[in-house]
């Protein structure tokens, strides 16, 4: 209850605050490429639950079709305002969206695709017990995620090779640790990584 009510608290507080850089980004969006400002892809929620996640659009419209769900840095279908956006995760801004309606948390487990969710094992389905969020620990570690995937062939296979596992391994320890000061902690490192450009590498919740 209590992390629900702060994520209400924060999440309209936030967007009061940020709407002004809301309405800036939609406009960018709209001049830069054609296309929707939102990006809506289908997410695996809390208990299973499939919801619509609101992100900024940052490749060209109907991207899906044209890849897979994992994007390299240097995908050519990432617009050139996307880029921005995503190098400073801006394009995450609109899931305060999703935490208001009760779909996502501040900090919780990334929500993922639901083919992604089918190959889970019957251990990593516990992540589904919470709700997922715009942040946590493995989102810090592999902030720059497009990087490690950068000049892939076949981007979703290495994900799941290269960075699925420690993901999964940081998610699940973080639904055994989690407080409201873990929580805390966790916002604090991802305001310091984006905003101040702080290093937040690291996979210790202490």
């Amino acid at each position: 209850m209590i992390k629900r009510v702060s994520d209400l608290i924060l999440s309209i507080f936030g967007l009061v605050v940020f709407s002004p850089l809301l309405l800036v980004l939609s406009v960018f969006i709209k001049l830069d490429s054609p296309g929707a400002v939102f990006y809506r892809g289908a997410r695996v929620g809390r208990f299973g639950r499939p919801f619509r996640i609101f992100k900024f659009r940052t490749m060209v419209e109907d991207a899906e079709k044209l890849g897979g769900a994992s994007t390299p840095e240097d995908d050519p279908r990432v617009t050139g305002f996307g880029r921005l956006l995503r190098k400073y995760k801006l394009d995450e801004l609109p899931q305060i969206l999703n935490v208001i309606t009760g779909e996502m948390s501040l900090v919780g487990p990334r929500p993922q695709v639901p083919w992604a969710v089918e190959l889970y094992t019957q251990d990593e389905k516990t992540v589904l017990s919470v709700r997922p969020g715009i942040t946590d620990c493995a989102s810090l570690r592999f902030r720059d995620e497009g990087r490690i995937l950068l000049g892939s062939t076949n981007p979703d296979k290495e994900y799941f090779e290269k960075i699925h596992p420690e993901k999964m391994r940081l998610s699940l320890e973080y639904i055994r640790t989690q407080s409201f000061w873990l929580d805390c902690k966790i916002l604090w490192r991802t305001l310091a990584a984006v905003v101040l450009g702080r290093n937040a590498d690291k996979s210790d919740t202490k």
